[in-house]
């Protein structure tokens, strides 16, 4: 052994004997935890487990007693699992999410939840709202607009009916990988994936795999499903559906845009107080007159409410008449929403509050 190697063996040693020191104390505290949320599962006599507003403050003071070298990030990440472990010692909830399995839904699912839920995978976005109303899931994640393609329309026009409220949301980075069974790039002679995901790789396609052939499929699962049965194809999507179906990321982050996200909306039965961070959003028409719209969000101005998204869908009226949908920083119940959505009551002909919320935190 060289004379320097001895002494680095020893300081290794030494770390990871503390390290296993700090891993049993870590398990210890993390046990300690759970049994104070069991405890407090008993004092509220059951109901609902899930508090969005709870979770993101929780996630918030991780994040600012943070001294690193982890990023808050992969702390928040951490604690989700934590808090996600200890809610089902009360009770394991059921969310519904557009399906099937291995979609950027599912990991919208497990990275607001974690992973100690019941997914529920649905066949459209109709039938995930149709299992949070009717109370066969507890909870549902929706798509509800994509950076760069726009506002998901059927979820806007179902939020308009249902009677399910928003009560968080989660923004998924949309990374896009190559994944294949086996082989290199000179073997892939197709690739399959969703529609979308193969325009949003149309760049690195044509660069790296110009002969290959593009066949459009029902979901990105769907993609790797196929892709893992068969000789020369690959399939693009999520690193979730390479884990599902067993396949090997051949080519990471292969999507022209990097700073492409999806947000989803978290819907349930019940209203969440203020968190800190917090988003309204709400729905409402305007009489058919000059300067109705801008007299309408005018509140939130002179309020200095900041609004933050609107978007307008036909009311299906036949009349050609809209309906508005608009996000806004802050909760319902801060003063300053709170008179400018009374204002907005006395103005808008339809007023309808989808929900307030907490902030997307990771």
């Amino acid at each position: 052994m060289a004379a320097d190697a001895k002494p680095a063996a020893d300081g290794i040693a030494l770390h990871r004997e503390a390290i296993d020191r700090i891993d049993g104390e870590i398990v210890r505290l993390v046990s300690e935890r759970a049994r104070h949320a069991q405890t407090i599962g008993h004092l509220k006599g059951g109901g609902v487990v899930y508090r969005p507003e709870r979770e993101a403050q929780v996630l918030d003071q991780a994040a600012s007693a943070n001294p690193g070298p982890l990023s808050a990030e992969a702390v928040k990440r951490v604690f989700v699992e934590v808090m996600s472990a200890c809610r089902a010692l009360e009770q394991k909830i059921r969310v519904a999410y557009l399906g099937p399995a291995g979609t950027f839904s599912e990991m919208a699912v497990g990275q607001h939840f974690g992973q100690s839920v019941e997914g529920e995978p649905s066949p459209s976005i109709d039938a995930v709202f149709r299992a949070v109303d009717s109370g066969g899931a507890q909870y549902a994640v929706v798509p509800v607009e994509n950076s760069t393609e726009g506002a998901i329309g059927r979820t806007l026009d179902l939020l308009l009916t249902t009677p399910s409220v928003v009560c968080g949301e989660v923004v998924v980075r949309v990374h896009q990988n190559l994944m294949i069974k086996a082989g290199g790039l000179a073997g892939i002679v197709k690739v399959y994936s969703h529609a979308q995901s193969l325009a949003q790789c149309h760049g690195w396609l044509n660069a790296n795999l110009p002969r290959a052939e593009r066949v459009a499929v029902s979901s990105n699962a769907e993609a790797a499903r196929i892709a893992s049965g068969e000789s020369g194809a690959a399939a693009i999507g999520p690193s979730i559906a390479a884990d599902r179906y067993t396949l090997s990321i051949l080519a990471p982050k292969i999507e022209d845009d990097p700073r492409n996200r999806t947000r989803f909306l978290v819907l349930g039965r019940q209203e969440t107080t203020p968190s800190g961070r917090d988003r309204t959003s709400l729905v409402m028409s305007a009489p058919n007159q000059p300067g109705a719209v801008h007299a309408l969000i005018a509140p939130f101005a002179s309020r200095g409410v900041s609004m933050t998204r609107i978007e307008s869908r036909p009311a299906r009226t036949g009349q050609w008449d809209y309906v508005f949908y608009i996000d806004i920083d802050g909760h319902r119940e801060d003063p300053a929403v709170r008179e400018a959505l009374v204002e907005i009551a006395k103005l808008a002909p339809y007023l309808k509050i989808i929900g307030s919320y907490p902030t997307a935190r990771i």
